[in-house]
């Protein structure tokens, strides 16, 4: 019997039959491969998501890989067999920020496959056909269920514009940091940083492109152009602004928790530093991981830790908390 999870309330889930919803006008039925469990995944399960960003009782999952099975109306059935992943946010597409192709700022509100709407930890997930992008025949969909965390960096990396030659830096060395160093290692930097809170990490590190590796701390260096930010921790923002030259440009990807001190605002004034943040990951920003990854300049493979059946959600939940690589599901 085919199974899908349901987090019911804070702390609470349950495992429960699956039935495939065929499309309708518009949408795509796909075959789930695999779905990635990340932080957002845990606040969820553990209910400290503000409560805006999530319904329950819902089926978790946004980060996802998997074949289309079947169309409904409206959609070219070309698409059917075509390996795809999906973006996660819902959006209006009428709307003034959608039309500037902010999707991830829709006016109609905040909608997000696997917080507010059903999301990938089923066998099957029926959504908008518009939301796909296919994959080359041959990609491999364990490692395609990362381009989700990919596609938010590829946007703080559109955002950073870093230039060739440059100094950068990343500051965070869970799935977004490993990821950014890639993307930032594809543009040839003068200097690729990476800044972890100890070494374990190193090794991938210059294997994804860093230059550098430095523990987090005092003596770090300085005069950075470009610094993205990965971490989700006040304390990383700081770090990250730190080692930006006057005039350097910071790229915010991380949530800290609610109440935490933030950046020095003077500071940032006086140094003319120029912020900016990333809430998900819109069209633009998905084409270009999704492109990368087609090309073969972006392997996310390495990243994954432990692969688990859908039926062990609890272990997978504690095991993406430890930080020792990403967890997948595999339906």
């Amino acid at each position: 019997m085919s199974v899908q999870v349901v987090v019911e309330a804070p702390g609470t889930h349950r495992l429960e039959p699956h039935t495939p919803r065929e499309p309708g006008p518009g949408e795509a039925l796909v075959a789930v491969h695999a779905v990635g469990v990340c932080g957002s995944d845990r606040e969820l399960y553990r209910g400290n998501r503000p409560a805006e960003y999530v319904r329950y009782p819902v089926v978790p999952g946004h980060e996802w890989s998997g074949t289309v099975r079947a169309v409904g109306s409206g959609v070219p059935e070309r698409l059917v067999g075509r390996k795809v992943v999906g973006e996660g946010f819902r959006n209006c597409q009428v709307c003034a920020r959608c039309h500037a192709g902010e999707t991830t700022l829709c006016e109609a509100g905040y909608e997000e496959t696997g917080f507010t709407r059903p999301g990938a930890m089923a066998p099957t997930l029926t959504l908008p056909a518009r939301l796909l992008h296919p994959l080359p025949d041959g990609a491999d969909l364990t490692a395609a269920a990362l381009l989700e965390p990919a596609a938010c960096v590829a946007a703080a990396a559109l955002l950073a514009g870093a230039r060739p030659g440059e100094r950068v830096a990343v500051v965070g060395t869970g799935t977004l940091g490993m990821l950014a160093v890639r993307f930032l290692a594809a543009i040839s930097p003068g200097e690729l940083l990476l800044v972890g809170l100890d070494r374990e990490r190193e090794p991938l590190a210059k294997e994804f492109g860093a230059t550098d590796f430095a523990v987090s701390g005092p003596g770090l260096p300085g005069g950075y152009d470009v610094v993205i930010e990965a971490a989700g921790s006040a304390e990383a923002a700081r770090t990250a602004a730190a080692l930006l030259r006057r005039g350097g440009r910071l790229v915010l990807t991380g949530i800290p928790a609610p109440g935490a001190a933030g950046l020095d605002p003077a500071g940032l004034v006086v140094r003319r530093l120029e912020v900016r943040t990333v809430f998900g990951a819109p069209p633009a920003a998905w084409a270009h991981a999704v492109r990368l990854f087609g090309a073969g300049l972006l392997d996310p493979l390495p990243l994954v830790a432990h692969r688990l059946p859908l039926t062990e959600f609890a272990r997978a939940v504690e095991l993406a908390g430890t930080g020792a690589g990403k967890v997948l599901l595999l339906p």
